[in-house]
């Protein structure tokens, strides 16, 4: 799984941008490069620009400004049939007057692949997604979960290098997403394949990706692994974005390498790892996780800080307690806690102290 993109990019974008009306850009100077066999996630809201990057890389939309490289070689007026890109969309894409076969040998015809050869590479292909059986069917006769296994296996039947996918799993059930999500990185890193997936689903993007791009306003506000994404944002867009996020917010009053004070408010100070925050009299939002917050004062490791919290709700949830609390004027303030013998159920109105480390807590633009 490379995780280095700079080297050998197989998919590259050279600032790139895209408007659809001359004035109002959509995509704002994007630079993105990734290696061969990376599944990247583009991950944003609506109107972000993930799709449109998306569709350029397909070339069902044209770049305004930039270049974009595949394995080298510019694309830009290369129309989408020449440029050997597997896609599967959301809405599968199935042809309903052909079976499953003929849907699948179809993309080999238009490469004028022989007879004999074709009808090898579909069965490969409908093994691939385990659907050998399905083949005389038409997609009608198929539940939602089999008809994107074969939009999966359609896309791979030419065996391209690259696949791009749109909101693939966007019409599928929950448990039924979960288990599509295993199964396409799963073969995605068997074959060796390069993908390039869209959702605007957290969840999906942090399980599946070797990188996730978020996507916000047209640009790219962060490019890492899953678990950078999550532990350490670059900005507050990201930290709310990604997975639950606490925000207290205030003034920075000082800042000394790693670390800075703020003073919330709500007129607390806390310590804070300076993050997108850059002199003293700055406002900031400060991000603390869920699960970084602690009730129990025998775990608040040395060097916590400890804030005077109001429990508001809490959740019973199966393998965790949610509890809601009024923090530092904030009363949205979650913290998680594990299913454990040792965990009381909380009441509301109870008044109570929380801690944290101030390495889980992050200064970030306000």
């Amino acid at each position: 799984m490379p995780k280095d993109a700079s080297q050998s990019a197989f998919v590259e974008f050279q600032r790139v941008q895209k408007s659809y009306d001359g004035e109002t850009l959509v995509v704002k100077d994007l630079n993105l490069s990734m290696p061969k066999g990376e599944f990247l996630t583009m991950l944003g809201p609506s109107g972000s620009g993930k799709t449109t990057c998306l569709m350029m890389l397909a070339g069902f939309e044209t770049a305004t400004h930039g270049e974009i490289l595949l394995d080298g070689n510019p694309i830009n007026n290369i129309p989408p049939h020449k440029r050997g890109i597997g896609m599967v969309f959301q809405n599968y894409a199935l042809f309903p007057h052909m079976t499953i076969n003929e849907n699948l040998s179809f993309p080999l015809e238009v490469r004028k692949i022989g007879k004999s050869t074709r009808e090898e590479k579909v069965k490969r292909a409908l093994d691939m997604v385990e659907m050998g059986a399905f083949g005389g069917r038409r997609p009608s006769q198929l539940s939602g979960g089999q008809q994107q296994r074969i939009a999966l296996a359609r896309a791979l039947v030419f065996e391209p290098e690259l696949v791009l996918m749109d909101e693939p799993l966007g019409a599928l059930d929950k448990q039924l997403r979960e288990k599509m999500q295993f199964e396409i990185t799963d073969l995605a890193h068997r074959l060796g394949i390069t993908v390039v997936y869209v959702t605007h689903d957290q969840t999906e993007a942090l399980t599946m990706s070797d990188r996730v791009a978020v996507f916000n306003d047209g640009r790219i506000q962060q490019l890492a692994p899953p678990d950078h994404l999550y532990e350490e944002p670059e900005n507050s867009f990201v930290a709310q974005f990604i997975g639950e996020n606490n925000t207290l917010e205030g003034v920075v009053e000082t800042i000394d390498g790693e670390s800075c004070t703020v003073r919330l408010d709500g007129g607390e100070v806390i310590d804070a790892k300076p993050v997108n925050v850059s002199q003293p009299g700055e406002r900031t939002k400060v991000s603390i996780r869920p699960e970084r917050v602690e009730f129990n004062a025998e775990r608040l490791q040395k060097g916590a800080h400890t804030l005077k919290a109001e429990v508001l709700e809490f959740i019973y949830m199966g393998d965790i307690y949610r509890t809601r609390l009024r923090v530092a004027g904030n009363e949205d303030f979650i913290v998680k806690t594990r299913n454990a013998p040792d965990q009381r159920r909380l009441q509301p109105g109870e008044q109570l102290e929380i801690g944290w480390l101030p390495s889980d807590c992050r200064a970030l633009d306000a």
